[in-house]
């Protein structure tokens, strides 16, 4: 686009020979920047320059909104449970850890977008990393993982709805109308666009948060023995086990998932090189919010503490913290599915002016698109109608990797440069070493434990059978 040649004049004035014929080697620019821009109708122009123009908009503050918008959501709801199952210290450590680790991975992430410009989401660094199976392995992973987010959204959508009507309706009929409202809003196919709807999202769970907190405080006060009866503990619970301790970490990881859309996001920037600034603010943002979301309530509930946290606010609360929280439960799951949109749809046209949305074909198709990617996101919330499980298996499989493993080898294979006996190089190795050998283990044990817990909780008869109607397990 446009701004690559400023970024590489400007803010790459570093990199070596080395990586610049890396980066021509690897480049793949859009089909009507090459030969084809010559081909081109008038009209065909008009389309491709208003669609430059509209895919450019993105500062680092509107970058940070999307980014709280995608970030901050169920992650924050599934917290206070991992708190209850690790225990207050190992709770708060892995809070923080993680959500350090997760900074650290979102820079290098952004530092390979600015290496390699022509890199439009996760899939292209695939590429570049292990060419045509790298990209498609990566591809595919993604495409999973926003749609297992969509599903995470649509079950959170039903549980709200069962929370706040106390309805005797159907679940499955809440679970539809999560799914309408979830397409609508992904509608609109630029993250600028979305990011006008953020400041809504971030107030919303914010608030949710806030009357939870207030909620289950105000109960343990008044209390049989006030907040010193309540029965939380410093230390992991007794009868913890392997899948249950990993799926609560796992529930972590996937609160600190927000390297995942980076790229796709970075895409729309107009000044790529201030991402730094976003990735910070939103990291910080994050470890404060998880933290003392996850160690308040624990404290102000123990060990029975509800996942989503909100349930845990007690009956009238409850369903209003729910109320609240609508926006963020579905304008952050719409974000995952735009995200999707716009890796299938791109693919598909990106031989075509059609890939801009801004043709009447082009909508039709758009639709289509995120049509198929919500049908399918729910019918995973009714395979899987347990919040814990399919946030942490979804952590397991993929989040895992756009977090932890992927952007450690992309250190180590588009990154790294100069000698491996530079004091620089041998410190971030063994970093990036350390974080590789995290991702792999989350990725071996939590899902191992995520899928053990799943058969557990169907032989156990706890949940709901599939595309039932009942309550879903949280």
């Amino acid at each position: 686009m446009g701004y690559e040649d400023d970024i590489s004049n400007g803010h790459d004035s570093g990199k070596s020979v080395e990586h610049d014929n890396e980066k021509k080697a690897y480049a793949s620019p859009p089909p009507f920047e090459g030969a084809m821009l010559g081909e081109m109708t008038d009209t065909e122009q008009a389309i491709y320059d208003h669609g430059i123009k509209k895919y450019s908009r993105l500062g680092w503050k509107r970058l940070t909104v999307v980014l709280i918008v995608e970030a901050i959501a169920l992650g924050s709801l599934s917290i206070p449970s991992t708190f209850a199952s690790l225990g207050m210290v190992a709770g708060v450590i892995c809070s923080v850890g993680v959500g350090l680790i997760a900074i650290y991975t979102s820079y290098i992430v952004g530092q390979v977008k600015l290496l390699f410009p022509e890199v439009a989401n996760y899939a292209d660094a695939g590429r570049l990393m292990w060419g045509k199976w790298g990209y498609e392995l990566i591809n595919f992973m993604l495409a999973l993982q926003l749609i297992f987010l969509t599903g995470s959204h649509c079950l959170t959508g039903t549980i709200a709805w069962q929370n706040i009507t106390e309805s005797t309706i159907c679940s499955i009929v809440f679970a539809v109308v999560s799914a309408i409202i979830l397409f609508l809003l992904a509608i609109p196919p630029s993250f600028t666009e979305v990011a006008i709807l953020g400041y809504i999202d971030f107030a919303s769970i914010i608030i949710a948060i806030g009357i939870t907190i207030i909620g289950t405080g105000v109960d343990a006060t008044n209390s049989p023995g006030g907040l010193s009866g309540v029965a939380w503990s410093a230390w992991p619970k007794d009868d913890l086990n392997f899948a249950e301790a990993f799926i609560a970490i796992s529930n972590i990881v996937f609160a600190y998932s927000f390297a995942m859309c980076q790229f796709s996001f970075m895409d729309e920037m107009h000044t790529p090189a201030d991402f730094k600034k976003s990735i910070w603010v939103l990291g910080i943002t994050e470890i404060v919010v998880y933290t003392i979301t996850g160690a308040l309530i624990y404290a102000f509930v123990g060990p029975d503490v509800s996942s989503p946290a909100l349930t845990s606010a007690g009956h009238l609360l409850g369903r209003i913290a729910y109320g609240v929280a609508l926006p963020v439960i579905f304008i952050s799951g719409s974000i995952n599915t735009v995200v999707f949109g716009r890796l299938v749809h791109g693919r598909i046209f990106a031989d075509s002016p059609i890939r801009f949305i801004n043709t009447k074909m082009g909508w039709i198709t758009w639709l289509i698109t995120i049509g198929a990617a919500t049908i399918i996101a729910f019918v995973i919330a009714e395979v899987i109608p347990f919040f814990d499980d399919l946030l942490s298996i979804s952590s397991a499989l993929f989040i895992s990797g756009f977090t932890f493993y992927f952007p450690a080898l992309m250190w180590f294979m588009l990154i790294k440069k100069g000698s491996w006996k530079d004091r620089d190089n041998l410190l971030l190795a063994i970093v990036n070493a350390f974080i590789l050998v995290i991702g792999l283990l989350i990725l071996v044990a939590g899902t191992y434990s995520s899928i053990y817990d799943i058969i557990q909780n169907y032989k156990d008869g706890s949940v709901r059978g599939v595309f039932t109607c009942g309550s879903p397990s949280t």
